[in-house]
């Protein structure tokens, strides 16, 4: 064990030393210390996506945020202070890197090696590259819900101020119609409109006048189905809107449904089931549904998981079934709609990001692959998967990335 540990020891000051012939000046290592930080900050990030797409808690989830927000900041800050001489002469070039302390160096090594793979994926899915992303043809109008309405949207001081944040668009609804090219898509499909709706989140803090435009707009786009992604209410008093809001929904071959991981806030998660029941909609969390679209036998499945359940594998596996449409919360259940066979899913859960950079696109995502599928249209064989903004949030700030309504045309590739 301990000639491991010498062998490390070693290893380390090697690369530190040969370190030291590229980055010999005051401002090279300054540089490298930033990246190292960077890096370092970079690390928390992904750690903090994929806690967000976990199954726990919510209780949990938050204390692990708070304990990981923390560690984030102090870690430096304790390091820094306690290494603050041999830091501050390496820097200004007065010493080489072995002044430094081993557990210095293996950290900041650590750093610029994780930091460089998780980089790399980064880079690679930026929205700029298209990997993976299906062509659509896009058709955006814009809507300011608040003036279209002539309603005040803000119910909440905490709203009010967040609403007058200039780059703030949450009371901007981008309603998108979308002509989606499906692969494996049935000729007697080519043409089918569905309108998706994600992240209802009624919190108290909008008016619900804000969803019902919504609802209004997809069904006087007179759809051939409606599908709404979870994450409908957040706390107990909305639930007595579900009713009025969902009601005046109407889609040819019907509306349909899953609950979220905030559906989890509510007492007793069940009604919420029962009420959108009540409003019309088909409650398909965790169920497989056999329906007739233009006369095609076809499966809608619901995919909850990991909040609460989705279909059992075994039983979706169907030869006579013409095409399989998922609704699912979370984008992460992509592999599992690909071992099953679906052709479409639709999913909501990561709000574009909640906000978006210019180029860079999105950076928060709370999704196991990070901000990888944060929104947009996808395609790994043989499934086609379309990701919503959503409508809502908890958070009141959405910075260049608005709310979505998607209204999506199903097309053949060959058409």
């Amino acid at each position: 064990m301990a000639t491991v540990f010498h062998g490390f020891v070693s290893r380390v000051q090697s690369s530190a030393n040969r370190l030291d012939s590229f980055f010999s000046d005051p401002f090279s290592r300054i540089v490298l210390l930033a990246v190292v930080l960077f890096c370092h900050l970079g690390l928390r990030l992904t750690f903090y996506n994929r806690l967000n797409s976990l199954g726990w808690k919510r209780a949990t989830i938050k204390r692990t945020e708070k304990i990981a927000f923390a560690e984030t900041w102090v870690t430096p800050l304790i390091l820094g202070a306690i290494f603050w001489q041999p830091i501050s002469k390496w820097v200004l070039g007065q010493s080489d890197s072995e002044v430094l302390p081993i557990v210095l160096l293996a950290y900041a090594a650590f750093c610029l090696v994780m930091g460089a793979m998780f980089g790399f994926l980064w880079l690679l899915w930026r929205p700029i590259w298209r990997f993976q992303h299906v062509p659509t043809k896009r058709d955006v109008e814009v809507h300011d819900v608040s003036i279209q309405t002539g309603l005040t949207l803000a119910r909440t001081r905490k709203c009010r101020w967040a609403a007058k944040v200039p780059v703030n668009q949450i009371f901007e609804m981008a309603v998108e119609q979308i002509e989606l090219p499906v692969v494996g898509l049935p000729e007697q499909l080519d043409g089918y409109k569905i309108a998706h709706l994600s992240d209802i989140h009624l919190t108290g803090q909008v008016a619900p006048d804000f969803t019902a435009h919504a609802v209004s707009i997809a069904t006087q786009w007179s759809p051939d189905l409606m599908a709404l992604t979870g994450d409908i209410v957040d706390k107990q008093p909305c639930v007595a809107w579900l009713h009025d809001l969902f009601s005046p929904a109407r889609a040819k071959d019907g509306c349909y449904f899953v609950l979220g991981n905030h559906d989890t806030r509510i007492s007793d998660p069940s009604v919420v089931r029962d009420r959108m029941t009540e409003a019309g909609w088909i409650d398909v969390g965790g169920k497989i549904e056999t329906v007739s679209l233009r006369s095609l036998d076809c499966q809608l499945l619901g995919n909850e998981w990991p909040w609460f359940t989705r279909p059992n594998d075994p039983l979706i596996s169907d030869e006579s079934i013409g095409f399989r449409l998922c609704l699912s919360h979370s984008p992460d259940q992509f592999d599992w709609c690909r071992r099953n066979g679906v052709d479409l899913m639709l999913a909501g859960h990561t709000h574009g990001g909640q906000g978006r950079l210019p180029l860079a696109g999105p950076i928060l995502s709370p999704s196991w692959h990070g901000s990888r599928w944060a929104s947009g249209d996808f395609y790994r064989s043989p499934t086609t998967m379309h990701v919503s903004r959503g409508l809502s949030g908890v958070h009141l700030l959405r910075i260049r990335c608005r709310p979505e309504l998607s209204l999506i045309t199903l097309r053949c590739p060959s058409s």
